[in-house]
């Protein structure tokens, strides 16, 4: 695809019903940018609120597609079918980055490498045990080293490639990690993405049920690899390295053990479909 006479880069957002936050994530998303050097592409999908508006009231400029099934498969297709430049960023709509750091992020792709995410910060849940759960996640190796868990991607054309060739997953930002080898994909520190954690700890396991579900679902097709899995000496290591954290490493167990027995029920059945989502974090 050609680039555009101004955009630096495209943006697809696949956005289900995102009311609630899709204008500030755009607000933010524009800052540090002057107009038309970002092409913007919201693709609502089974919205039954008003996404769709307030994402046009906030980015006049942007191309906000309303697709009847509510599907990220389906609208990472559709915006990447309108989208014109390249590089080009996946993003999720409950996120905060800022048009600076995405021109971080498309710098990062040359010569090998295909794609690139930012550095997460966590934003306080008002939850001491979320807090503690994300404080321990944040600091396992995989978690660190991939691409999942960001919300935001850039790729470049090949790399935009490689994710559409790719069948729709639960855990499909994992999947999308797992398709880039180490040596084609970065992390830039320097570019910062804000995640929002639940607020309520029911919401935390919903969250982490629904990735148990979708690890095991990319279990099924061979789409994860032995790096991206958590082990025992992981937390281990954690434990000596920085024994103050061995309470945080006590919640993040105990949320992880009710998370698998959780999602054992959808596993059994196949039932990689019903989507466990969290309302908290979008209040």
């Amino acid at each position: 695809m050609p680039r555009t006479a101004d955009a630096l880069m495209s943006i697809v957002i696949p956005a289900h019903n995102e009311a609630r936050g899709i204008a500030h994530t755009l607000e933010v998303l524009q800052g540090g940018t002057k107009p038309g050097e970002l092409e913007i592409v919201v693709a609502c999908n089974g919205c039954t609120d008003d996404t769709a508006a307030r994402a046009r009231r906030a980015a006049p400029r942007a191309t906000v597609l309303e697709l009847v099934e509510p599907s990220k498969h389906q609208a990472q297709g559709a915006g990447g079918a309108v989208a014109r430049a390249f590089p080009r960023i996946l993003m999720d709509a409950d996120v905060l980055i800022t048009g600076t750091d995405l021109e971080k992020l498309s710098a990062a792709l040359v010569g090998e490498i295909q794609a690139a995410a930012p550095r997460r910060r966590v934003a306080s849940s008002g939850s001491r045990v979320i807090d503690a759960y994300y404080r321990v996640w944040q600091q396992l190796p995989q978690v660190r080293a991939g691409l999942f868990g960001r919300g935001v991607i850039a790729l470049s054309a090949a790399g935009w490639q490689t994710i559409n060739d790719l069948p729709p997953m639960m855990s499909d930002d994992l999947v999308v990690s797992e398709a880039f080898p180490a040596h084609v994909r970065r992390i830039v520190e320097d570019a910062i993405v804000e995640i929002k954690p639940p607020r309520r700890v029911r919401d935390l396991v919903k969250r982490r049920i629904r990735v148990v579900t979708g690890n095991a679902q990319a279990d099924q097709h061979g789409l994860r690899g032995s790096s991206s899995v958590t082990e025992v000496s992981d937390l281990l290591a954690l434990c000596r390295r920085q024994p103050s954290r061995v309470p945080d490493v006590a919640v993040f167990v105990a949320i992880t053990v009710v998370a698998r027995l959780g999602a054992k029920r959808a596993v059994r059945r196949n039932d990689f479909q019903t989507w466990l989502r969290d309302e908290s974090s979008r209040e």
